[in-house]
């Protein structure tokens, strides 16, 4: 018994060693390997956050809050001006019974807006301040060319604070739903980027600084009612610039 017993910790030691030897052959040849890894990895990520950084830069100037007055009282969401005329797109149900419409500029300036249009089908309006010098205007990107798994940003004012920006993927396309309202999105963008209350209106864009989505609503979870993390949408930017040019038309 105790021969075994000798036998089986000589082997276990030498397995041991054996283990440390060519461990200690294989980190030192691959040390210049890892060293290259990590580095090609740190450039990535840097380059992806000064492409995340330019695009907020460019976008940012172009997103408003909007605080809206009704016969119930204040709400508050987000809008992004489109043109140099000083129009801003946004939700429906972020305007639906107003009464007033306070701009806040991404300045900090206030401007006093109207109620221009709205189609409440795709719970989409238009509201409009007087131009102002150096106005930023966003550009509208192509929705179609979104693919599951690419790098999106949100910029609006979630409960109300200003000019913020989160960061997430596509994490679906082409998905049907519907808001407490009634009022149901077709093809509407899927994204993981953080979403809340008075975020609606406000601007879902591209690693282009493109607006490619206008963020709307965040799931919900029925048992808990509670809103669901991650799991936001967004209606896309080939709908909202037809439903513009349709209000602007009017």
């Amino acid at each position: 018994m105790l021969l075994t017993l000798v036998l089986a910790l000589i082997f276990g030691v030498g397995l041991f060693a054996g283990w440390e030897f060519t461990s200690s052959s294989k980190s030192s040849a691959g040390t210049t390997s890892n060293a290259a890894t990590a580095t090609a990895t740190s450039t990535g990520s840097t380059t992806l956050e000064a492409r995340q950084e330019a695009a907020i830069a460019k976008v940012e100037p172009a997103v408003v809050e909007l605080k809206v007055t009704t016969a119930q009282g204040e709400q508050v969401g987000s809008g992004v001006i489109i043109d140099t005329k000083g129009d801003i797109v946004t939700n429906n149900h972020v305007v639906s019974g107003e009464e007033s419409i306070e701009v806040v500029l991404y300045d900090g300036s206030t401007e006093q807006a109207q109620l221009v249009g709205t189609v409440a089908a795709d719970d989409l309006a238009v509201v409009r301040i007087h131009p102002f010098a150096h106005m930023t205007v966003a550009q509208i990107g192509d929705s179609s060319k979104l693919v599951v798994g690419q790098e999106v940003l949100a910029i609006g004012n979630p409960l109300g604070i200003t000019e913020t920006a989160t960061k997430g993927i596509v994490s679906a396309l082409n998905r049907s739903v519907t808001e407490s309202t009634g009022v149901t999105i077709s093809n509407a963008i899927q994204t993981d980027a953080a979403v809340n209350p008075g975020n609606s209106g406000g601007a879902l864009i591209n690693l282009q600084g493109q607006l490619v989505g206008i963020p709307t609503l965040t799931a919900v979870n029925t048992e808990s009612n509670t809103t669901a993390n991650g799991v936001s949408f967004a209606i896309p930017s080939n709908l909202v610039e037809t439903v513009v040019n349709q209000i602007l038309q009017q």
